[in-house]
């Protein structure tokens, strides 16, 4: 009972609150800059479509996928997939989204460096995610302290993964405002909304990795227990 109910558990906490906080932002921002509509009555498709096509990408398709910010670009499939939240919308807040996702493909089609990294890396982030936790609590169980310390460098591979989609998110964020501004999608007070908009988005990735450490952090104590 003291594995499952220990004061490492004061981690986990930190993590989840940081984590609801994170997304409680995005929500709420999201849900604000919903209300305020684009003046050129740009919808988040026709706004994508227009960015793909400027920027020589033809081969990638616009799809509408149910749920709420569950956004996303899919470089395998080469499919931008935009939700019910933001396709076929016109608010400021549906184009920043939009037009981020446009950023991915864009970086897709660039070659961009962390963009590839993070698809190599995929494989060990989701074999780390199966095995940490089964190998660290077969080694304090057993007391056998070499299949703990396994269990935790698995872990950081989803932490190693987490650290490098910042950089992807960011990156496409900061692609994403500067085309909204460059072809005059966005005028300067609806940008300010955009940029709010993914800024708070940016930061359920910073929330993430945060919450990953301070899960990392555990790992290492209750493995150090294991040795002990």
């Amino acid at each position: 009972m003291y594995f499952y109910w220990d004061n490492t558990y004061i981690l986990v906490l930190l993590g989840a609150i940081i984590s609801l906080i994170a997304s409680a932002s995005v929500k709420s921002t999201f849900q604000k800059y919903s209300r305020i509509l684009n003046r050129r009555g740009l919808t988040a498709q026709d706004a994508a479509s227009m960015i793909l096509h400027g920027a020589g990408i033809t081969d990638v398709r616009i799809e509408r996928v149910s749920g709420s910010l569950s956004d996303h670009y899919s470089p395998k499939e080469k499919v931008l997939r935009l939700s019910d939240s933001v396709y076929g919308q016109t608010s400021v807040a549906a184009l920043g989204v939009a037009a981020h996702e446009c950023g991915h493909a864009i970086q897709h089609a660039r070659g961009y460096a962390p963009l590839k990294l993070r698809s190599a890396s995929v494989p060990l982030a989701n074999i780390g995610s199966m095995l940490s936790w089964p190998l660290l609590v077969l080694g304090i169980v057993l007391g056998m302290g070499g299949l703990a310390t396994a269990g935790v460098v698995l872990f950081t591979f989803v932490v190693a993964f987490q650290v490098i989609t910042l950089p992807v998110e960011f990156n496409a964020s900061r692609r994403a405002l500067a085309i909204l501004e460059e072809r005059g999608m966005l005028s300067m007070d609806e940008m300010s909304g955009a940029k709010k908009v993914l800024s708070a988005a940016a930061m359920t990735y910073v929330a993430a990795v945060a919450s990953s450490l301070l899960q990392l952090l555990r790992l290492v104590l209750l493995a150090r227990r294991s040795d002990d």
